[in-house]
């Protein structure tokens, strides 16, 4: 029997919203774990303690911007009118039923008067980093690093050319320091010096500067989109996969510029004690390598075999001995040391007639060619150590789990919370929009650890899951 129920929901009813919310909600279970009455002690300093009308509170704001972000609702005006409809967001922000919603002009009202300029986005992550390390989910032992790329909200087509002056890089004065001691070491004359000029106020060079979104940049790599990004440098913890560190950059910035500078931040902020990192192959660079050993940080890194032609003999073919300093090819013929040039590479060379006589030259050089030549960096010394690490089995170990931790933490925020396009405009503004999406990932992934009973004592969630994994496939195979 089919009946109809068309009358209306007109009658009174007494209701109470924390019963009308699931117990296995996220809200609640980031409400139960996440403590965020330190937003109202940050934001305290920017409001006035006895004049102007009563403002609304911080924390409520922030927890706006919050579900915002944890839902991926890119619009604030759409946020406001989601929270109006929906229970449990009114519960997260401890509004009843018939309480007023702020407006979204209040939130980006207060972005543009209030809290311009400041670092709260920053210290609201920080301070989630902090209580995650508290429950003991990041112990700062092994760290994975990347960056990922967001379209700025700029047309690519509209552009003016700009000049800027190129930034000198810091390892310039103990490279030649590096060049200098080791032509010395060969019995070779000291390089002419470089005129001062020169060395410190390098050329400017010529970008496209976007007229929409200035502080962009322009990005041209191989395999990417090109237009105007902006770079999401980011760290992520591997024990519980705890996003650590983020640093926004141009999109035309080098990944490896901040790299060592955002390392050392991490230690003095937390006090971390990085034993191990894993990077992709963009990381391994003499100068990276160079830094994580003089800090007592082992690498496993990805690595690249060279540019070389099809079919010819690579640099990867040829062994190094330190202890004679020299290269020896395929056919066991020696490439000896020739010079150390400028830019900090070493030379080494065959002699023709060993060329000319060998039965693999067509493998091996060009038509033009008459002997091979091989460059060395003078720190390659330290690369090679790196490249040792990740052979053993602990690097092994290390560098696969990065498609697991870092590869995994930008694809949700990019998947599920909004992160693949720049909602606004400016380097300070996108930069609260990375901040705060990898602070609701770390509270979700806080609250729903904790609701599992996840303790902290197991040396990594990757051992936990691969332990169950295996026992599990072992009961499948007995049954």
């Amino acid at each position: 029997m089919l009946l109809e129920n068309r009358t209306r929901q007109g009658k009174m009813e007494t209701v109470i919203l924390e019963n009308l919310v699931p117990e296995d909600h996220l809200l609640r279970k980031i409400d139960k774990h996440i403590d965020f009455s330190f937003i109202n002690k940050i934001c305290r300093p920017y409001y006035c303690e006895d004049n102007g009308r009563p403002g609304i509170e911080p924390e409520i704001l922030f927890r706006m911007l919050f579900i915002g972000y944890l839902f991926g609702v890119r619009s604030e005006r759409r946020l406001v009118e989601e929270v109006k409809v929906n229970i449990a967001y009114r519960w997260f922000l401890g509004y009843n039923l018939e309480d007023k919603i702020p407006d979204a002009s209040v939130i980006w009202q207060n972005r543009i008067r209030r809290f311009n300029g400041t670092d709260v986005p920053q210290r609201i992550f920080d301070e989630i980093v902090r209580q995650a390390i508290k429950h003991k989910l990041v112990d700062g032992k092994t760290l994975y690093s990347d960056s990922t790329h967001l379209k700025a909200n700029a047309n690519k087509n509209k552009f003016t050319e700009a000049e800027i002056e190129r930034s000198t890089k810091d390892y310039i004065d103990k490279l030649d320091e590096a060049i200098a001691q080791d032509r010395s070491e060969h019995e070779k004359k000291p390089l002419k010096d470089k005129d001062d000029d020169d060395k410190h106020n390098p050329s400017p060079k010529t970008i496209k500067q976007s007229t929409t979104d200035p502080e962009s940049g322009f990005m041209h790599r191989d395999g990417k989109p090109k237009g105007f990004f902006y770079l999401d440098h980011r760290t992520v913890d591997a024990k519980a996969n705890i996003i650590t560190d983020v640093y926004l950059t141009p999109g035309n910035v080098n990944d490896v510029d901040p790299y060592i500078e955002r390392l050392r931040v991490q230690r003095e902020k937390f006090g971390f004690d990085i034993e191990t990192v894993g990077l992709d192959a963009g990381y391994n660079t003499v100068y990276i390598c160079k830094d994580l050993a003089e800090m007592g940080i082992k690498g496993a890194m990805g690595y690249r075999r060279g540019c070389q032609v099809k079919g010819r003999y690579g640099k990867y073919k040829f062994k190094y001995i330190p202890e004679w300093d020299i290269y020896i090819c395929p056919e066991r013929n020696y490439l000896t040391y020739r010079t150390t040039n400028r830019e900090g590479y070493r030379e080494y060379r065959s002699t023709e007639d060993r060329c000319a006589a060998c039965p693999r030259r067509e493998e091996c050089l060009t038509e033009k060619q008459k002997q091979k030549s091989i460059q060395r960096h003078v720190w390659e010394d330290y690369k090679d150590i790196m490249y040792q690490f990740t052979r053993t089995d602990e690097g092994k170990e290390i560098y696969a789990r990065r498609k697991e931790t870092i590869e995994r933490s930008f694809a949700d925020s990019k998947e599920l919370h909004g992160l693949r396009y720049c909602r606004m405009r400016g380097r300070e503004k996108v930069s609260e929009q990375c901040l705060l999406t990898a602070a609701v990932q770390n509270m979700k992934k806080i609250a729903t650890l904790l609701s599992r009973g996840f303790s902290g004592n197991p040396p990594s969630l990757f051992t936990f899951f691969r332990n169950y994994c295996d026992s599990y496939s072992k009961n499948i195979c007995m049954a």
